[in-house]
């Protein structure tokens, strides 16, 4: 298993996620059974996961708690959805929402990355929505997130962590700006995903130097600059770019992943940094040698899974 030859992002705690192995969703005929993904995690040399789409790991916490301790694994974190401007859908949201968070506590884990839905279709590309929301919407928008955060952390002792995602309303670096700039950080932070930001044209080492004091929580992964190329000359959709190629292993792609971790390990807090790669869909062969790959890169960056980052 690779060492450490450089300098030890101490802050930082490494793991990885189904994402990772093709999944997107809770069942398709085109991903890997939940074990093989488990198995697969281990034997890549990681510690931690991220629990991935609600239903494709087991929802009891007793068996959950079972496959992910069998193999020496821990959870880092739980993983929903849910549409914030849409105050029609508040309570179905929330019952869907407190579902995951209850089962992320049962875990041992204190973070839930919350993703904002797409305004294209997944497989299809085609839209489901406009683009942009109204400044209404934003006020919607903004307000849900606090609210939402407050009951997370006094029902459920989980931190509200905002993922920024590539089709969604939370994509460009002004979104995500506009969301930080209009919520309690007491109540909603950022899951800070590197990719989706270079893909909605952002920068993430920016965002880590002006708002590092809102980053709760990280996805790192990397984009292929001439497949970005393709998506802004063919107005292509998330999954088609996903199609071509556009996520890529370190070192790779944009941003510079070493410049990633240079300088989350500055900021003053203990964060969790999970290996995020879409895949969807692959070949069950594919994903296990990327994975060790990756980690191998990055525990050479500094990055170890070896400790529980503290909770802020």
């Amino acid at each position: 298993m690779t060492t450490i030859s450089g300098p030890v992002a101490g802050n930082l705690c490494l793991g990885s996620a189904p994402d990772s192995w093709g999944v997107w969703f809770p069942e398709d005929e085109r991903q890997v059974h939940f074990t093989r993904f488990l198995d697969e995690l281990a034997q890549a040399g990681y510690k931690w996961l991220e629990l991935g789409p609600y239903g494709y790991l087991p929802t009891d916490p007793d068996r959950l708690a079972e496959e992910v301790g069998a193999r020496g694994l821990s959870v880092s974190g739980g993983t929903t959805f849910g549409a914030l401007h849409r105050p029609g859908e508040w309570d179905a949201m929330l019952a869907q929402v407190g579902r995951v968070a209850a089962l992320t506590a049962a875990a041992g884990a204190h973070h839930l990355v919350f993703i904002p839905p797409m305004f294209r279709d997944e497989k299809t590309g085609e839209f489901t929505e406009e683009p942009t929301l109204t400044a209404e919407q934003w006020r919607t928008l903004t307000a849900a997130a606090d609210r939402l955060g407050k009951i997370l952390l006094e029902e459920h002792d989980v931190r509200l962590v905002v993922h920024p995602h590539a089709d969604s309303h939370i994509q460009t670096q002004p979104e995500i700006e506009r969301l930080l700039d209009g919520t309690d950080s007491r109540y909603v932070n950022l899951c800070l995903d590197t990719g989706h930001v270079a893909y909605g044209g952002g920068d993430a080492v920016d965002l880590i130097r002006r708002y590092g004091e809102r980053i709760g929580y990280v996805h790192i992964k990397q984009m292929d600059p001439d497949v970005l190329v393709q998506v802004r000359a063919e107005n292509l959709g998330f999954g088609e770019a996903v199609r071509r190629g556009v996520c890529v292993a370190p070192p790779a792609g944009v941003p510079d992943p070493a410049e990633v971790v240079a300088e989350l390990s500055k900021l003053d807090a203990e964060l969790f940094v999970i290996v995020e790669q879409d895949l969807y869909p692959c070949e069950p062969d594919v994903p296990l040698p990327i994975a060790v790959r990756t980690r191998e890169y990055l525990a050479g960056q500094g990055l170890s899974g070896s400790r529980r980052p503290a909770i802020r």
